[in-house]
């Protein structure tokens, strides 16, 4: 999988969130059937008030988040709880572009303490979350949730991590 990351922020440890966005992202793609090689995505490392911008810009919310995600193309299913449409590339085309996920280590490192969860953990959590979203799944509706919900715990299962839910 090709992943960009851009650090903005220097408290973020860069090769440790490339060695978990490599991971978290190729299982990602993997658990739903996708060969990760022929995917790509983006990922800013930045702080909480970058973050909030952003979350103001986007959301109308100005308030920091500790996800934010802007898929290429919407692969939204058209009914809550069923599929969204899964791209699949040419095998030997390009990697195709996913989208951008933003990621706030303030929010992150503070949810990850207050929850009792390790900061790699919840990481791994939100990479998971953030390219569910670009990939068309969100968690609106209570059947787009539960889809959503059980296949990051089966991501997270094999990644090692604990159910967050």
């Amino acid at each position: 999988m090709e992943i960009d990351i851009l650090i903005e922020d220097d408290g973020w440890d860069k090769s440790a969130l490339e060695a978990l966005a490599a991971q978290a992202c190729e299982t990602t793609l993997d658990e739903l059937g996708l060969e990760p090689q022929q995917y790509a995505v983006s990922i800013l490392a930045c702080g909480d008030e970058r973050i909030a911008t952003l979350n103001a810009e986007f959301r109308g919310k100005p308030a920091p988040t500790n996800v934010l995600s802007w898929p290429s193309e919407d692969r939204a299913a058209a009914t809550p709880g069923e599929m969204p449409h899964l791209p699949h590339p040419n095998p030997v085309g390009p990697p195709e572009e996913l989208g951008d996920i933003a990621l706030a280590l303030g929010v992150l490192t503070r949810e990850a303490l207050e929850g009792g969860k390790p900061f790699e953990h919840h990481l791994a959590h939100l990479l998971v979350h953030g390219l569910l979203h670009l990939l068309g799944f969100d968690h609106i509706t209570d059947p787009d949730a539960a889809l959503m919900e059980g296949i990051e715990t089966r991501v997270l299962a094999r990644l090692g991590v604990p159910d967050p839910y």
